[in-house]
């Protein structure tokens, strides 16, 4: 049985929509008044120095596990006492949203949007993260037709049924979608239920971006990111 022709890009959002926590230590630092080099963690952008982030990817903690961890060290180092994840990432950077967007991703989702190509999100933490408010400040949000959060599915990525979820909200087979994440653990999960899978770079994302859109005859455009695609 040959597979269905790709008509759905399905993307995580912290990581591969916005650029991650790691990517903008300076801009927190800035915003909570912190002297510049505080922030030493760099997950996957330097695992050797972060043991943390190497226990996450060995599964012995959990993502929200990591990111309940940073937010109380972060909380402490302000003197406050942040339980919610939310609270680190609106006093971080929800001054100005939009200044985290990736522009690769900015640039891809209009090139799909354009092209005709279906939109959708599958997040396992975008408003226990973020907060509703600064999702409501993203006018780049409006072309997807759903997202699926689990913070209200309670039901997270890598379960399966995260990913029927997006099938079941597109009407579209899981086989017609190709997602986008910058976990392997939820790549995995993708493969697994019978979807296209990117494996997103955080280091790379021009490139990670240009791999999605080919799916769909599509190109990432170097001008207008400024970014080469092997970057």
């Amino acid at each position: 049985m040959s597979r269905p022709s790709p008509k759905a890009l399905v993307l995580d959002f912290g990581g591969v929509v916005t650029r991650t926590l790691f990517e903008t230590h300076a801009l927190t630092e800035r915003a909570l008044g912190l002297a510049p080099g505080t922030l030493a963690w760099r997950g996957p952008f330097d695992p050797a120095s972060d043991p943390l982030w190497r226990a996450m990817q060995a599964d012995e903690i959990s993502e929200r596990d990591y990111w309940r961890t940073r937010t109380r060290e972060v909380g402490q180092l302000v003197g406050e006492d942040w339980r919610d994840m939310s609270t680190f990432v609106q006093r971080a950077r929800g001054a100005d949203p939009q200044a985290v967007v990736r522009p690769e991703a900015e640039q891809a989702i209009r090139t799909a949007h354009a092209a005709g190509v279906r939109l959708a999100i599958l997040s396992n933490e975008l408003d226990l993260f973020y907060g509703t408010s600064f999702r409501q400040r993203l006018p780049l949000l409006s072309p997807f037709e759903t997202i699926v959060d689990a913070t209200y599915t309670h039901i997270l990525k890598p379960d399966r049924r995260a990913y029927a979820m997006v099938g079941e909200a597109l009407e579209l087979p899981l086989g017609a979608c190709v997602f986008v994440d910058d976990q392997q653990r939820n790549i995995d999960g993708a493969i697994a239920a019978g979807m296209l899978t990117v494996h997103f770079d955080v280091a790379r994302p021009a490139q990670s971006y240009a791999e999605a859109l080919g799916h769909f005859g599509l190109a990432l455009s170097q001008s207008e990111t400024g970014v080469p695609t092997d970057a």
